[in-house]
């Protein structure tokens, strides 16, 4: 038989140990985010401008928030393999996801996700856009849009575009463009832009729509001819070429780049990401390497930017229905 003392002593020390358990939790709750590092998910290879940008951004919020801000690169599927890590992370802030213009495309483009990315992220707060620009080699024997289009339609067919795979916004550009300017040429995806961009100038191929930022300084060193960007305002990297909507009205395209969480991530940690991010974003240094990068700060709080990310998931599934393009 147990005593009424000893009982009574092992109920006090349950107790204890109870109020004990609810103390630690309620330390740890008040313990202010970030209490430890946080992984930054880029699903692409190092050393593009997705990966500058990330690490732009972090080493300012490491500094700001004091503690790391790790990027981590997971390329593959078309961004697939990245944006889902992040989708079976725990919703806690401490792993986020560089979005892109991947995920607004694959959203109509990929039928086969595994995954709702308008449910599964919870946006945080937009990075900065890129102007896309449509760029030949330089023995091509056209000068601007108009010309190439022309070209195009006196030699249908003849014609090699190259693109950084298939399912990019850059393969979508083209695919759109062939459909407004009612052209006919040959894709040619690569893992990638810098083969395609080599083999455009080599003469291989004959032209490509690429980023502002891979390839305004080969158009500056004159090694590539550039003849419209896809953005409906110049570029201020290249000011001197004219938008291809000039040519073809209501044409417009870019890459956008920005950071979601998974879903349910608390609103206030969402929140205090997004006024850091847009603080470095508003930092002087910050802003002239991002517009070195050809790049435009995007601004804004977490409901801005998931309207905007809405709003790019349904006009690339208009680009994906006009252009007939579909992952097989």
């Amino acid at each position: 038989m147990i005593s009424k003392r000893a009982l009574l002593r092992s109920a006090t020390g349950a107790g204890l140990a109870l109020a004990g358990v609810r103390t630690a939790s309620s330390a740890r709750a008040d313990v202010p985010y970030p209490a430890h590092s946080v992984r930054w998910v880029v699903p692409y290879t190092a050393g593009g401008a997705t990966d500058v940008l990330s690490r732009i951004i972090c080493q300012r919020l490491a500094e700001r928030l004091g503690q790391p801000f790790v990027v981590e690169n997971k390329p593959g599927a078309g961004s697939n393999i990245g944006t889902q890590a992040v989708i079976a992370s725990a919703p806690d802030g401490y792993t986020l996801l560089l979005t892109s213009t991947a995920n607004a495309i694959n959203a109509s483009f990929d039928p086969t996700l595994p995954f709702d990315f308008a449910k599964s992220i919870a946006p945080v707060a937009g990075v900065a856009r890129i102007p896309l620009v449509l760029v030949v080699n330089n023995e091509l024997p056209v000068r601007n849009v108009p010309e190439f289009i022309a070209y195009a339609k006196a030699n249908p067919g003849k014609l090699s575009i190259a693109s950084s795979g298939i399912g990019t916004s850059l393969h979508l550009s083209g695919e759109l463009f062939k459909a407004m300017a009612k052209v006919d040429f040959t894709h040619v995806p690569y893992r990638g832009s810098a083969p395609g961009l080599t083999d455009v100038m080599s003469g291989q191929i004959q032209g490509m729509f690429d980023n502002v930022s891979s390839s305004f300084e080969l158009v500056r060193a004159g090694k590539l001819r550039a003849l419209g960007v896809t953005t409906r305002e110049r570029s201020e990297t290249l000011p001197d070429v004219p938008p291809i909507a000039d040519t073809l009205p209501g044409y417009e395209t870019s890459s956008f780049y920005g950071v979601g969480a998974p879903a349910d991530t608390p609103r206030d940690i969402v929140d205090r990401l997004n006024g850091e991010i847009n603080a470095a974003l508003s930092d002087p240094a910050i802003k002239l390497r991002i517009s070195e990068l050809g790049a435009i700060a995007l601004y804004g709080n977490a409901s801005e930017f998931g309207k905007m990310l809405a709003a790019e998931t349904e006009r690339w599934r208009k680009v994906v229905e006009l252009s007939g393009a579909r992952k097989e």
